[in-house]
């Protein structure tokens, strides 16, 4: 292999070649808070633990969860997504409108609402690398601009009617567990592959930890980077689909703030915000813990104000720990 063709290897992210370790010393941190917490809410509450209440957890999860795995890799690569959020409400019309309004299959409705949430992540992808514009600001300007996009579609008011298809894909169960719930088990398995196991998965924390000694190795960095926004994106329009399939109509007001949730998930799990650093592991426990802290809260009867400064606090803490770690790196490779 020559000079050129070299790449830098991800920190603390790529296993050695003895094996993978299942977790390290970051997922291990938020995978005992799991434990503990829903330990808690479970002696506070029966019905926290029941069936029921975990199949709605499952469903949560999925939102959450694909949302953050998405997120993810935008960080891994030194950006951010503010935009998921308002994707999810737009892609939820969206597929909403097409099946209603449009005429077009369930099947196909969805598979335009996709191809449209990848197209915005190459919107995304070359604002930042061709144009130079920062993440935040390309990022915030589709939060605002989509919001706006699915009301116009709507006019306000939600689209009803869609088709089966969409209500099956929320209420069918495989052996008690929501579909939802296993497409996000599957979309975790095929993230872990890709950013672990594969040559292009790890450039993407080769850019993240280092954008111009990934350049000067050959890596195509504008790809990579390009890559993780259409990821993102694309994961928020399949989110969008699941939250129409639960609620059986295309609602504009739905998914506000969530990019704050997802990114909090990434963030607990251990991906660093300086990028280049996280597991998909992390990310998946780091959504689980919110889903459980969220379903806990409600559970308990606890107030949605409480409930949101509960997750500020939650967001807090994870970047705290994320700068304290950060600094702890930087003095051993001092």
């Amino acid at each position: 292999m020559t000079a050129t063709q070299t790449e830098p290897a991800p920190p603390d992210t790529v296993p050695e070649r003895g094996g993978p370790l299942f977790l390290r010393g970051k997922e291990v941190g938020v995978v005992g808070a799991v434990v503990v917490v829903f330990a808690v809410f479970a002696l506070g509450n029966a019905n926290f633990a029941g069936l029921s209440n975990l199949q709605t957890m499952g469903v949560d999860l999925a939102q959450y969860g694909l949302l953050a795995l998405g997120v993810s890799f935008v960080i891994i690569t030194g950006g951010i997504d503010l935009s998921v959020g308002s994707v999810v409400a737009l892609s939820g019309v969206w597929s909403a409108w097409l099946n209603v309004h449009a005429g077009l299959p369930d099947v196909v409705a969805i598979a335009v609402t996709l191809v449209t949430g990848a197209a915005i992540g190459l919107v995304h992808g070359f604002s930042v690398t061709i144009l130079g514009v920062p993440p935040f600001v390309t990022t915030l300007v589709t939060l605002v601009a989509a919001r706006g996009a699915a009301l116009a579609l709507t006019q306000g008011f939600p689209i009803d009617g869609v088709g089966a298809t969409f209500t099956s894909i929320a209420q069918y169960r495989i052996a008690a567990i929501p579909v939802p719930a296993l497409l996000f088990a599957g979309a975790c398995v095929l993230a872990w592959f890709f950013l672990e196991r594969t040559h292009v998965g790890r450039q993407l924390y080769a850019v993240g930890g280092n954008a111009e000694a990934s350049r000067l190795a050959g890596i195509r960095t504008r790809r990579r980077v390009v890559l993780a926004y259409v990821v993102s994106s694309v994961l928020a329009s399949a989110v969008g689909v699941l939250v129409t399939a639960r609620l059986t109509v295309g609602q504009p007001s739905v998914a506000t703030g969530w990019e704050l949730n997802a990114i909090a998930a990434a963030v607990i799990g251990g991906i660093s915000l300086s990028g280049g650093v996280g597991r998909v592991i992390g990310v998946a426990f780091g959504a689980v813990l919110l889903v459980c802290i969220n379903s806990g809260l409600v559970i308990l009867h606890v107030s949605p104000y409480y409930q949101q400064i509960v997750l500020g606090a939650v967001l807090a803490v994870a970047v705290v720990t994320d700068r304290l770690r950060a600094r702890r790196s930087e003095r051993n490779q001092s």
